[in-house]
């Protein structure tokens, strides 16, 4: 309908039937109909070059009776670069041309650089033409061509200190790189053990940095790792405890990482369950308190082992390891680190530069020996000259009692333990035999570590690996360390 409310005396589309109506002769000299192929094409063709009647296009020809109109004079197209693809114009209904997508646009060209005034002009006569001499390597520039005329003037060169394969007079035996791995058992697979374990975190005013590597000799012969290595966190915010747990069984025992881990498994269970006690009296300052109890975990742990090397038909002595462990707090306020455990290792303490063997002194051997214990090789009061035991007041003899003839021997491995308060600025290294003793036997490692660990800020992870792999000759072990790092 129009605007008027008339009714339009032909359809809307009237004009598209007519165009495709087979009947609708041809309006060109050729009498017979186009096909309505030849009817798109050529309505196609009018759309895409903007060409027809309504438009006035130059060189067209007009219709009988009409005047031929004037031809718009064509604008003056611009300059292109050459570079520049024009792309035709085409109808809605055709399928896009040209580059495919996406397109590589070039970028800004670079700024030429500002002219020397002192330079002579490039015309003058009196610069002989000369070929540009080869720039130095840029290992050795140095002053104004070296890396160092690029720093910002008064920025000190903070550059990291460059990687040390080995100390000491003779490189070590083994190659630095694993070269064979475990046998693996198909039904075991999960008892694998990983070559590198690496770990840390940030908490209060410390930051923790944990690896343990398989040693160079367990490399070379596909020998699993031995050293076990525990983290863990217990409890949340200001009361939260981390306990890190170091151990390491002998080379020839069977199962040696087994055990190792057990130690580690299980004194984490002992902690975990008592941590809010242990978190109370670490802050509270109860060095007593925390001695007897840790003494007590650890006790029960390691009844653990024995009981397992029972399970096993193995001797004690072949199912045991040595257990190193740090306790720490997560409160900001508290700075005291706890020490305890059993067996060989380390722990070391750097301060200004200098190392501190902190490890708890051992009683001497003459300490530990006295009089033998009534039952433990010596009679009793009341025994008959041939060593059987009277019954008070009746005479009566009675076999002897099972008593052992000589005296125990005193414990192998005494329990450890030390709580210190630490300094900004110290770092405390925990570490097991593989690494203490080379820190103790080759001053050249520990002087090398006390150079790279002095700064307060703590190294990264792959950092801190890099230094806890410093071979040294005859050293070959498993290396197991855990540094803190006071703010």
């Amino acid at each position: 309908m129009s605007q008027q409310g008339e009714r339009p005396e032909a359809h809307e589309d009237d004009w598209w039937r007519r165009l495709y109506d087979e009947s609708a002769p041809d309006t060109g000299a050729n009498g017979t109909a186009d096909s309505l192929d030849d009817r798109f094409v050529s309505a196609s063709d009018t759309v895409a070059s903007g060409r027809g009647a309504a438009h006035g296009t130059p060189g067209e020809t007009p219709a009988p009776g009409q005047e031929p109109r004037p031809a718009a004079t064509a604008p003056v197209p611009e300059a292109r670069a050459p570079s520049a693809v024009r792309t035709p114009p085409r109808a809605p209904w055709e399928p896009l041309t040209g580059p495919a997508l996406p397109r590589t646009f070039p970028g800004p060209a670079p700024e030429p650089p500002p002219p020397d005034p002192e330079a002579p002009a490039s015309g003058d006569p009196r610069v002989p033409a000369a070929p540009p001499l080869p720039r130095r390597p840029v290992s050795e520039r140095t002053g104004a061509d070296g890396p160092a005329a690029e720093e910002a003037p008064g920025e000190p060169a903070d550059a990291p200190r460059p990687l040390v394969a080995h100390v000491g007079a003779r490189p070590p035996t083994y190659d630095a790189e694993p070269t064979a791995l475990p046998a693996t058992d198909p039904c075991a697979l999960d008892r694998v053990v990983p070559d590198t374990v690496l770990d840390g975190a940030t908490y209060g005013t410390y930051t923790l940095r944990a690896a343990s590597v398989r040693g160079d000799s367990a490399r070379f012969r596909g020998e699993p790792r031995r050293d076990a290595l525990l983290t863990a966190r217990f409890g949340s915010g200001q009361d939260a405890l981390v306990l890190v747990a170091v151990a390491g069984a002998s080379r020839g025992a069977e199962g040696a990482y087994t055990a190792a881990a057990d130690a580690c498994h299980w004194i984490g269970e002992a902690v975990g369950r008592s941590h809010a006690r242990l978190s109370d009296d670490i802050r509270a300052g109860r060095r007593a308190d925390l001695k007897a109890g840790l003494h007590r975990l650890t006790d029960r742990a390691f009844g653990k082992l024995r009981a397992r090397a029972a399970e096993l038909g193995v001797e004690p002595d072949a199912y045991t390891a040595s257990l190193r462990c740090l306790l720490l707090s997560a409160d900001p306020e508290c700075r005291t680190r706890v020490f305890f455990g059993i067996g060989a290792g380390g722990l070391f303490r750097l301060r200004d530069g200098s190392w501190h063997d902190l490890e708890p002194a051992l009683p001497p051997p003459a300490a530990l020996s006295g009089e033998p214990v009534v039952g433990f090789g010596s009679l009793a009061p009341e025994s008959g000259p041939r060593g059987d035991r009277l019954t008070m007041d009746l005479g009566i003899a009675t076999g002897p009692a099972p008593y052992v003839e000589e005296p125990l021997p005193p414990p192998a491995e005494p329990f450890r333990f030390r709580a210190s308060v630490a300094r900004p600025g110290d770092t405390l290294l925990l570490c097991g035999a593989g690494l203490a003793d080379p820190l103790r036997g080759e001053p050249e490692l520990a002087a090398e570590l006390a150079t790279r660990w002095s700064p307060v800020e703590a190294p990264g992870l792959g950092a801190f690996l890099a230094d806890t792999r410093i071979r040294v000759k005859g050293y070959a072990d498993d290396r197991t360390a855990v540094g803190v790092w006071e703010a």
